[in-house]
């Protein structure tokens, strides 16, 4: 038996439409696959099915990719499974359910299909018993974490029979096709993720009882500061789900019973009344957090009665923020207050936990920390932790660091071996940097290809930052670059301050000024091959100099606009006229955009900026989250400069279909009448102008008279004052 067409599968049937089984038929139909979705029955089917639809947001990033989808039920249509490339079980996590369908799938699917079953916990040994040789040979376990879109782990857990190369084939398929990142575990109660990553999260809830924590100062103390997520302790369980907690904690009760440290998941008393209540978290909107409208309660660990939530702080942790992840927590448990006494209590055991079950449940320390990272986004695993802290410190009988430097680790039997590196999952992080800049570095990518990585908060664009990038590219060392940012997001756009202090001191010509350095910064990234590599944010100046490079390559989830009209005015600095020119040729198409561009729309996804005009025809989406940069690169290399597509006069009535989409935005209560003020700038530049040279002069003029209007300066001042738009 051979695995070669495993990574060309196109076909998929997914059986079980839950959370999960919904979840993951949307990712794959987002990634390209066509998927059928099958359930006991064909209404429980399509309501999971809807619920994925009618999410917010959607798991689709288009309603029509949803539309591909083909819903049935394994009563009348199990035969589908013949069709799939890859049988992906999703249903119920009982032994004997999942055990029932797998004996029928054994008679029915392909004998070259991938096939597998998704289970938080389940043995896969177990599951595989009684099944064909060929059954077996193929068969493997996955926990795709939830929600599948947003999260790239994958565990994948393998048997004894499971032929070594369907392994390989399986690692590749779901790494290069399912945009996972992929941790083969060992077949034990749990795998890694939750027989460690539960555990922690119950002891962190069993330590706030005993020590009569409240929800706010755990949350506090658990979240960035430790290097994990906002999401921290409390809301973390919200998302997850309370009677999912329950359910792996039930499971691995049963099954561990030979660890000392089983009793962590007996339920919380806090956990056990909002269980007992149906309060199950973010699903049913109430849990340790009770939504009201915008603003959420908190739950009183002592009373379980909600209250408003208070404002933490501690002193020990806002001093301690600046340093460096290790140096701050290890500063922390010194600490003589609130915040130190609740790591000793909590982090100290859980490290110590990691190490006393690692060889267990991992197949080695790097496995181990790129679960929790990877699946609950820890900044830094718990054998990192270790190191960083010091094993002394936390009472772990080790001499060797598990790490050693950036290239080794310790393996199992006690030696250091190298440490995995894929190249193609290389992050900016780890390029060497070439030179600093007041407000960019240029890191090196290898093969004459440089990174300019913005520094600023947020990608912010200033106008120091427009002067020293024109200068660079006329003078950098670099021939082919990659046009990133070292943050979160490629770019929330430019700085509004610099406008209303133009504004306010009348200083018309220091706008001109500023415009007219944009629109040349956007040219001059034209003349070079330059590669745009987006992700987080990409919004108003941003997406002006990415739409200036040889090719935007963004990551799926980058949210992407020009909501220059939110504040007031129309993006200024080539926005106005590259939409013009990348939107045509039709009149309508160019019509559409105008009326983008009024509503100032941010698209929720990559997908969705394509269809709004946003990106190109020629423009990428890259769906593996730790792909965009290597994927930038192999783009810069065969990039050529910009041609930008000619400016010409539209035939047809495009002030007129222009003017009847302003008027139906507004009848539908979409825009208001300034919006639609706004609109009419859009549309001298785009219907009025001759030439682009005529058109970048327009859009100077129509955002310089803007700026001097009372409704634009209370949109710019409510922005910079609330972080939030003001339609008025």
């Amino acid at each position: 038996m051979t695995f070669d067409g495993w990574a060309d599968a196109k076909k998929v049937c997914v059986i079980g439409a839950g959370t999960m089984g919904s979840g993951i038929t949307a990712h794959l139909a987002n990634l390209g696959f066509e998927v059928d979705l099958l359930d006991s029955t064909r209404e429980i089917a399509q309501v999971g099915f809807e619920r994925s639809c009618n999410s917010r947001p959607p798991h689709y990033y288009l309603p029509e990719t949803a539309s591909k989808v083909r819903v049935g039920s394994t009563g009348d249509n199990l035969e589908w499974v013949t069709e799939a490339d890859w049988v992906c079980e999703v249903v119920t996590e009982r032994l004997n359910v999942k055990r029932t369908l797998l004996e029928k799938l054994d008679a029915l699917i392909r004998p070259d299909a991938m096939v597998t079953t998704n289970t938080s916990g389940l043995p896969i040994s177990l599951l595989a018993e009684g099944r064909s040789e060929s059954f077996r040979r193929r068969f493997m376990g996955t926990h795709f974490f939830n929600p599948p879109r947003y999260l790239k782990l994958l565990e994948l857990i393998p048997t004894a029979d499971t032929d070594p190369e369907a392994i390989k084939a399986m690692t590749t398929f779901l790494e290069g096709r399912c945009a996972r990142r992929v941790v083969v575990a060992k077949d034990t109660p749990g795998f890694i993720a939750n027989r460690f990553g539960m555990w922690s999260l119950y002891h962190a809830i069993h330590t706030a009882e005993r020590l009569h924590f409240s929800v706010e100062e755990v949350d506090a103390v658990t979240g960035p500061f430790l290097g994990r997520p906002r999401s921290a302790t409390f809301r973390l369980a919200d998302v997850i789900g309370l009677d999912v907690m329950q359910d792996i904690a039930q499971n691995l009760l049963e099954r561990t019973g030979d660890d000392p440290g089983v009793a962590v998941f007996e339920s919380p008393k806090s956990l056990k009344h909002l269980w007992d209540r149906g309060l199950l978290g973010e699903k049913v909107g109430k849990g340790y957090y009770r939504r009201e409208g915008k603003e959420y309660l908190s739950l009183d660990l002592n009373t379980f009665a909600y209250r408003q939530r208070h404002e933490v702080r501690f002193a020990s942790l806002e001093s301690l923020a600046p340093l460096p992840l290790g140096g701050r927590v290890r500063s922390a448990l010194d600490a003589r207050d609130e915040a130190g006494e609740f790591l000793r209590n909590h982090l100290i055991p859980v490290l110590q936990y990691a190490d006393r079950i690692r060889n267990e449940i991992s197949h080695s320390i790097q496995d181990f920390d790129e679960v929790l990272c990877w699946g609950f986004g820890w900044d830094l695993g718990p054998f990192e932790m270790i190191d960083a802290i010091g094993a002394d410190r936390l009472g772990i009988a080790t001499k060797q660091k598990f790490y050693e430097g950036r290239d080794k680790v310790l393996s199992y039997q006690g030696s250091y071996i190298p440490i995995k590196r894929e190249e193609q999952y290389r992050q900016l992080g780890d390029f060497e940097i070439e030179s600093r800049h007041e407000n960019f570095q240029v890191r090196d990518l290898g093969d004459g290809v440089g990174a300019l990585c913005l520094t600023t908060k947020n990608g912010m664009i200033t106008r120091p930052l427009v002067d020293e990038l024109t200068r660079y590219l006329d003078r950098g060392k670099f021939g082919r670059l990659v046009l990133s940012s070292e943050g979160r997001s490629f770019s929330v756009g430019y700085d509004l301050s610099y406008f209303l202090d133009r504004i306010t001191s009348i200083d018309v010509s220091g706008i001109e000024a500023a415009l007219k350095a944009l629109q040349e910064l956007g040219e001059a990234l034209e003349r070079h091959v330059v590669v745009a590599a987006v992700h987080g944010y990409c919004l108003g100046t941003g997406l002006e100099m990415a739409l200036s490079c040889s090719k935007i390559v963004s990551f799926a989830e980058a949210m992407i606009g020009l909501p220059e009209s939110r504040v007031g005015l129309i993006p200024g600095g080539r926005g106005t006229v590259l939409m013009r020119l990348y939107n045509g040729p039709t009149p309508r198409k160019i019509a559409e955009a105008a009326y983008a561009l009024t509503e100032g729309h941010i698209s929720a996804n990559a997908d969705e900026a394509r269809a709004q005009g946003y990106l190109r025809a020629t423009d990428l989406t890259i769906y593996h989250p730790d792909r965009l940069i290597t994927r930038a690169k192999e783009e810069a290399l065969k990039a050529s400069p910009v041609v930008r597509p000619e400016w010409k006069p539209v035939e047809g009535p495009l002030p007129g279909m222009i003017d009847r989409l302003l008027a139906t935005g507004r009848s539908a209560g979409k825009l208001s009448e300034y919006d639609e003020v706004i609109g009419g700038k859009i549309k001298t530049v785009f219907a009025k102008a001759i030439t682009y040279e005529e058109a970048c002069e327009r859009e100077r003029i129509e955002f310089a008279e803007l700026c001097f209007r009372a409704l634009s300066q209370a949109r710019i001042k409510h922005m910079l004052d609330n972080s939030r738009p003001l339609r008025n």
